[in-house]
Protein backbone atom coordinates (compact mmCIF):
# COMPACT_ATOMS: atom_id res chain seq x y z
CA UNK A 1 0.00 0.00 0.00
CA UNK A 2 1.95 2.90 -1.30
CA UNK A 3 1.73 6.83 0.66
CA UNK A 4 -1.04 8.29 -1.48
CA UNK A 5 -3.96 5.37 -0.64
CA UNK A 6 -3.15 5.93 3.33
CA UNK A 7 -3.38 9.71 2.92
CA UNK A 8 -6.27 10.37 0.51
CA UNK A 9 -6.96 13.66 0.17
CA UNK A 10 -10.49 13.85 0.17
CA UNK A 11 -12.60 11.55 2.35
CA UNK A 12 -16.24 12.46 0.64
CA UNK A 13 -18.28 9.68 -1.34
CA UNK A 14 -17.89 9.45 -4.62
CA UNK A 15 -21.33 8.96 -5.82
CA UNK A 16 -22.29 12.75 -4.32
CA UNK A 17 -19.30 14.00 -6.95
CA UNK A 18 -20.63 12.11 -9.52
CA UNK A 19 -23.89 13.19 -9.34
CA UNK A 20 -23.20 16.53 -9.14
CA UNK A 21 -21.34 16.60 -11.94
CA UNK A 22 -24.37 14.54 -14.10
CA UNK A 23 -26.75 17.53 -13.04
CA UNK A 24 -24.38 20.37 -14.20
CA UNK A 25 -23.47 18.88 -17.51
CA UNK A 26 -27.40 17.45 -17.69
CA UNK A 27 -28.28 21.05 -16.69
CA UNK A 28 -25.83 23.08 -19.44
CA UNK A 29 -27.39 20.75 -21.83
CA UNK A 30 -30.60 21.67 -21.22
CA UNK A 31 -30.00 25.30 -21.47
CA UNK A 32 -28.64 24.87 -24.65
CA UNK A 33 -31.29 22.90 -26.01
CA UNK A 34 -34.61 25.37 -24.52
CA UNK A 35 -32.13 28.31 -26.14
CA UNK A 36 -31.84 26.59 -29.34
CA UNK A 37 -35.59 25.70 -29.35
CA UNK A 38 -36.83 28.98 -28.45
CA UNK A 39 -34.77 30.98 -31.70
CA UNK A 40 -35.79 28.25 -33.49
CA UNK A 41 -39.64 28.83 -32.75
CA UNK A 42 -39.40 32.28 -32.83
CA UNK A 43 -37.37 32.39 -36.46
Amino acid sequence: MNEFEKDVQSKRNDLVDSGVGFVVSFGFFAVMFIIATVIHLAG
